[in-house]
């Protein structure tokens, strides 16, 4: 007996008015915007998605909803393929009540994040969204408490990654937040917690949404927003991208595309790019680039604490997380905000088994009393940590400056590294010659016919028998003074060899990392 023609008309009326009316989806092409259901299409390969809870409707109860139908709850949830390695995706969908959250909304965000713990994928979230339904009242703001809830259980257990293509305002704003990286979509997106009305009334300040909720204004001072986007398909571009060094969950090794034969060739580029003068800054990002594999450098946070570089590549085919002092921003000192960036990107890397390469040239941490009085030392701390925690392969390259506790903190020896290699031009010691000989040379220079003179003649003295890699590797601080030039093979070499590390760790519940 075949199944009657009005059961199958009536499922496809159903499906038809889930996706969406047509007039609406006009109206967000117009504006260079995609729905909900074309981001997922954009974002997962042909034909691989599998949608749950389609057919949900909301649980409002009077404000005149009795007569509407809200498809989905305005939440498009499922699983699919990127490049062939399954994902868990939630979209929320701007034309289904303003994507408004409401109690079976959450349900299916915090259900499908639960899944993919269970499933090990990582959790792709589209947020557009005017925020909580009011007219579900305090059950939409439990709604919330699901999925951070969620978002909190899924940390460190598999990948989380927000894409904001809309409105994310107020309690909204805290599920990107707790996720792994956040991308923000130029002119189309905000991201806040107080919009301009509700800083006025409490505060009388005027603020535009400019100077706080947008793209470029999260990812340049908040530090919220590790990638910008263009418009929607580059966004989703982004996260392809990003997922392509990653693994899909914190069993799993990342994605290496290694060579068959490792290539132990001298790059004498990289000796061209040292500069002569001590004093005449050096270009991290050259360094990373000789250092790299072509093509294989995918920088994260680039325009937050500029310090500081932190990104993800492959060397000779491993995946590596990538941190850089980057000497020609504030000589590169580390300040607060690059504190906080490279512990968060320390600790992404540590709970996802991706081998970190630290390139050191660093003076100190940032002077001054607006760093003290911020807490230079707490955020400081956060890198320490960070480090310290590390069980994943540890190389770091000394390359010039390596100064004092900013020294220690950027993945020393003693700290935690299971290699650390230093060019012949590495200055390791705990503070620069000119300051070393003030305080130990302070008599002499007091009695001194020429105090200059001697300032500098003791400067180059101490200079020459102390800031050196010498000393160090003498006293096995270091593994090795290799050539620029060896830098690029010697890396390698060492990822390839600490690939079989393990470490057991003391038993606790769980460490206390500065805040």
């Amino acid at each position: 007996m075949a199944i009657k023609k009005e059961m199958l008309e009536d499922l496809e009326r159903r499906r038809q008015l889930i996706a969406g009316d047509q007039s609406k989806i006009e109206a967000r092409h117009a504006k260079g915007l995609m729905t909900a259901r074309e981001r997922i299409q954009g974002l997962v390969d042909s034909g691989s998605f599998q949608e749950s809870g389609a057919h949900v409707g909301h649980d409002v109860r009077g404000f005149g909803f009795e007569k509407k139908v809200l498809p989905g709850d305005g939440v498009v949830t499922g699983l699919g393929l990127v490049d062939g390695r399954p994902v868990s995706v939630i979209s929320q969908d701007f034309m289904v009540s303003g994507g408004s959250l409401g109690s079976r909304h959450a349900r299916k965000m915090a259900e499908t994040m639960q899944q993919a713990i269970e499933l090990g994928n990582p959790i792709i979230s589209m947020n557009d969204s005017g925020g909580a339904r009011i007219q579900e009242g305090v059950r939409s703001l439990a709604g919330y408490g699901q999925v951070f809830r969620s978002n909190v259980l899924a940390s460190g257990v598999v990948p989380q990654i927000a894409l904001i293509a809309g409105p994310c305002a107020g309690g909204a704003a805290y599920s990107p937040a707790l996720m792994d990286f956040c991308i923000q979509v130029k002119k189309q997106s905000n991201m806040f917690i107080c919009g301009p009305e509700v800083i006025k009334a409490a505060t009388g300040q005027e603020a535009p949404l400019d100077q706080f909720a947008t793209a470029e204004a999260h990812a340049s001072v908040s530090g919220n927003v590790h990638f910008v986007a263009e418009n929607d398909q580059d966004a989703l571009n982004i996260i392809k991208r990003l997922l392509s060094f990653l693994p899909s969950n914190n069993m799993q090794d990342p994605p290496h595309q290694f060579s068959e034969k490792l290539s132990l060739e001298l790059d004498y580029g990289m000796n061209e790019i040292v500069p002569e003068e001590p004093k005449t800054p050096l270009d991290a990002y050259q360094v990373i680039e000789r250092l790299v594999d072509s093509g294989e450098w995918f920088e994260v946070k680039r325009d937050f604490a500029r310090n500081m570089i932190t990104g993800f590549a492959r060397i000779d085919g491993m995946v590596a997380g990538i941190l850089a002092n980057q000497p020609k921003v504030k000589a590169g000192c580390i300040d607060i905000d690059a504190s906080d960036k490279a512990a968060e990107f320390i600790n992404f890397c540590n709970a996802f088994n991706i081998p970190i390469v630290t390139l050191m040239d660093v003076p100190g941490f940032m002077p001054g009393l607006a760093q003290e009085r911020g807490g230079i030392i707490r955020h400081g701390a956060k890198v320490l940590y960070a480090y310290a925690n590390c069980t994943v392969p540890l190389v770091t390259v000394i390359m010039r400056k390596a100064y004092g506790g900013a020294y220690i903190a950027m993945g020393s020896k003693d700290l935690c590294a299971d290699v650390v290699y230093a060019w012949p031009t590495a200055e390791i010691a705990v503070m620069g010659a000119e300051g070393a000989a003030k305080i130990i040379y302070k008599k002499e220079l007091a009695n001194a016919a020429d105090p200059q003179a001697k300032f500098r003649e003791l400067a180059e003295d101490y200079r020459q028998k102390f800031s050196n890699p010498y000393q160090a590797a003498e006293s096995d601080i270091i593994t090795d003074v290799i050539s620029p030039a060896e830098t690029r093979y010697k890396v390698a070499l060492s990822l390839r060899s600490l690939l079989t590390k393990r470490v057991a760790r003391p038993s606790k519940k769980n460490g206390l990392s500065p805040l």
